[in-house]
């Protein structure tokens, strides 16, 4: 296995891209290669979050996609949102849809993975399965379409563990396409990018208590 290729930070330069806005929170479309959270060192201090502070005071992030990872992301503009919000997601009320671009064929059109994952401290910040000391780990996926090399996948998250997508469709024998950590060969260098994009997240409203959905366009 060669050593995941680790790129200096390099954030785009771009827009916060609204989804929505209201009073109680805020939908954005993450763009990939930008931090949900700061990071350890001060220049890594720009992040989503950051940006997001500097035009809504007092915005709150509710969880976090990886910095590969393209898509809609809420967040929370007081502290009652972020407490209705947050305990959505530790319960699994909400529901979240990716859609990832993988090298080669799966061999079924849907399916499931099941697996326990654990960070994988000598080579950090990877992760891999893990059945004595692994947390439980759970997706479900279905075939969008097929290529000569590729296929593209619709991905259910039920939990959301760090690297979950990514590794779980490793485990299948089909890296995602672009992935700096786990993909090798054309599977890395078929795509600038990771091909990981969160699609679709619902959640109820911590005011209103409507179920909302909220999407973004597919990149890749």
């Amino acid at each position: 296995m060669s050593a995941p290729v680790l790129k200096d930070y390099d954030p785009p330069n771009v827009p916060l891209d609204i989804i929505h806005v209201d009073d109680d929170i805020l939908v954005l479309n993450k763009p990939n290669g930008l931090l949900s959270v700061p990071g350890r060192t001060e220049e890594k201090f720009d992040c989503l979050a950051t940006r997001a502070e500097a035009e809504f005071t007092g915005v709150r992030i509710v969880h976090r996609l990886d910095m590969e990872t393209s898509g809609v992301i809420i967040m929370a503009r007081h502290m009652d949102a972020l407490r209705h919000l947050g305990r959505q997601f530790e319960d699994r009320k909400t529901d979240k849809v990716y859609e990832a671009l993988i090298y080669g064929n799966l061999a079924r059109d849907e399916g499931e993975v099941d697996l326990p994952l654990l960070v994988d401290w000598p080579n950090r910040p990877k992760h891999r399965v893990d059945f004595e000391n692994g947390k439980p780990a759970f997706t479900r996926y279905k075939v969008i379409e097929r290529t000569e090399k590729t296929t593209r996948v619709a991905l259910y998250p039920v939990t959301g563990r760090s690297h979950q997508l990514r590794v779980h469709m490793l485990s299948l024998g089909h890296a995602i396409i672009g992935d700096n950590l786990y993909a090798e060969g054309e599977a890395f260098t078929l795509a600038d990018r990771l091909c990981l994009h969160a699609r679709e997240l619902t959640v109820t409203h911590p005011e209103s208590g409507e179920s909302l959905t909220f999407t973004a366009p597919v990149p890749f």
